[in-house]
């Protein structure tokens, strides 16, 4: 019997972090759940759109949640999140990866993927303003964690360091957009700028030299030009994209070259998820022609869950160090 006891605290404890992810996971469920069914939290306003296509796509339902399908497409997130602290909590070894076992940039990790599950569902459920704002800054926590992390291995931060610094962002952006708007009032998409970053570190975690980092912010423009904005548009109209000048954040910071090399074909197979994602994103809007408001297969759906499957890859790339 003691040795049963003893054998169900250790489980317990090494479980500890999965096991609260899990309840604060299925609570938050039941309370958007409840107060969806109350009436509670649901737009006045999206009420007058009750019966038309949404901002993307999907039907506006006067059920228990405006984008039913929208909505619940991300528990995907969740179960990734979730599965990640799984994986976390069966690490066995000590591991100078931050990416294995329980530690506070692991935890941060799956954290952030679990919240961009409630983030949205917060938008589609409510058509509210606090809804979106709730899952835009869902997905700021998620897109400047892998540049930030990146940054923070090739530099001398410490790990509060960088924790403290991801914090700091996060709070005054999550002020800062309650007050304005999704571009800042100040034309500055932090998202867009932050895939951009995430790309440009990457590359310089991978080639990193003392010259490459004078020149590792023109890896920007490459991205710009992935999405169909071309360097003249950007010359032309520099007031409009006047941040291309933070491309060179992380080789401001980034003064020491990596102690490790990682597996990339996890990262490309993420990329090659987020952009499926994206492209799909793209046809998730009324005026496609392949908009169906009231079909179960919802494009906007099918982005939550690869992207949700992106997160998983990206985490694998970062847990698939080895030592130089």
């Amino acid at each position: 019997m003691y040795n049963n006891l003893m054998f169900k605290l250790i489980s317990l404890e090494k479980y500890f972090c999965f096991y609260i992810a899990l309840i604060v996971s299925l609570t938050f469920l039941a309370i958007f759940f409840t107060l969806s069914a109350l009436g509670l939290i649901q737009s006045v306003e999206s009420s007058n759109l009750i019966g038309e296509a949404s901002r993307w796509c999907e039907r506006v339902s006067d059920g228990l949640f405006r984008e039913p399908v929208n909505t619940l497409s991300n528990l995907g997130f969740m179960i990734v999140g979730l599965y990640m602290f799984l994986v976390l909590s069966k690490d066995e070894k000590d591991s100078p990866n931050p990416f294995v076992g329980i530690n506070k940039i692991s935890v941060l990790y799956a954290s952030v993927v679990i919240y961009l599950g409630p983030g949205s569902m917060l938008m589609h459920g409510t058509n509210t303003e606090w809804g979106a704002w709730a899952d835009n800054l869902s997905m700021i926590m998620y897109i400047i964690l892998p540049w930030l992390f990146n940054t923070y291995s090739m530099s001398k931060w410490s790990i509060n360091q960088f924790l403290n610094t991801y914090i700091s962002i996060i709070i005054i952006y999550s002020v800062w957009r309650w007050f304005t708007d999704f571009e800042l009032g100040i034309n500055f998409n932090l998202f867009g700028v932050s895939i951009g970053l995430w790309v440009i570190s990457e590359t310089l975690y991978k080639f990193w030299s003392p010259s490459f980092r004078l020149i590792s912010g023109f890896v920007g423009f490459l991205v710009l030009m992935l999405f169909g904005t071309m360097p003249n548009a950007v010359f032309e109209n520099f007031s409009e994209y006047w941040w291309i000048i933070l491309f060179w954040i992380p080789a401001i910071f980034s003064n020491q070259k990596p102690k490790y090399t990682r597996t990339y074909k996890w990262f490309f197979l993420g990329m090659i998820s987020y952009l499926s994602a994206f492209s799909i994103w793209l046809t998730g809007v009324p005026d496609h022609s392949s908009c169906s408001p009231d079909s179960i297969i919802q494009a906007h759906g099918i982005w939550h869950l690869l992207t949700a499957l992106a997160t998983y890859f990206f985490f694998i790339h970062y847990r698939s160090i080895k030592t130089v």
